[in-house]
């Protein structure tokens, strides 16, 4: 489903070059819950914007179901991500004026749907999230959780190939972050949805089926989230 080779980021600031990636080489499979664990500044947010086409690599290869990504031209990318890949941010992301179902009809209408066609999709988004009822509530009359469910409505409407999630509770407190994390875990394992999240904290890696851990803008270790729960002892 996703094969990243040999990536590399270079940011630069004023005359210095800051490396955020220094190769990294990784393998994701159709149906698996990936984590990406690291402190900050290892590069693991780097790695999942350019793995969903929102920044281009300095080198290296990404290649997401059959499709190389710096192959494509800017608009192929925005076309590619806008019909495959949902991202879920940190910070919601939602448009404050617009209500719950608006926010997420958008990737649909941006992609030139007819309203009428948009309608049930968004629904049925909503439904899954658990939100149907707050359909018509603005991003303001909201919780944080349930903010959170829309911006994982908005990403799984698209019925995505691949979910990415940035540090998807950072902004919640300890149970509202659990109950996402079911959510995203649950929904993965009904659709069998390909699932790449990054976080700092163990206890949200562990729902993944697997999690790698980065230092420096490299893999230091890629482990069955069992074997790392347990300090990496087999």
């Amino acid at each position: 489903m996703v094969v990243v080779r040999d990536l590399q980021k270079v940011f630069r600031q004023g005359d210095s070059e800051v490396q955020a990636l220094a190769g990294v080489s990784l393998d994701v499979a159709a149906g698996e819950f990936l984590s990406i664990m690291g402190p900050s500044g290892s590069g693991k947010s780097t790695l999942l914007h350019l793995i969903g086409g929102l920044d281009q690599a300095s080198a290296g290869e990404i290649r997401i179901d059959g499709r190389v990504l710096s192959r494509m031209t800017d608009d192929e990318i925005t076309v590619f991500r806008r019909r495959k890949i949902g991202i879920v941010f940190q910070f919601f992301n939602l448009l404050p004026a617009h209500s719950a179902e608006e926010n997420v009809a958008l990737p649909l209408l941006l992609d030139h749907r007819r309203p009428r066609d948009v309608r049930p999709c968004v629904e049925a988004a909503l439904a899954q999230v658990g939100l149907l009822h707050r359909r018509r509530h603005r991003p303001d009359e909201l919780s944080g959780g349930e903010m959170q469910r829309v911006a994982i409505a908005r990403a799984l409407v698209i019925e995505p190939i691949l979910l990415l999630a940035d540090e998807p509770t950072g902004n919640l407190d300890s149970k509202t972050g659990e109950e996402i994390l079911e959510l995203i875990k649950e929904t993965a394992e009904q659709t069998r949805q390909t699932v790449v999240i990054v976080t700092h904290d163990a206890r949200a890696a562990a729902y993944g089926d697997r999690i790698i851990t980065l230092k420096d803008g490299r893999v230091v270790s890629d482990l069955g989230a069992a074997a790392a729960a347990s300090g990496g002892r087999q």
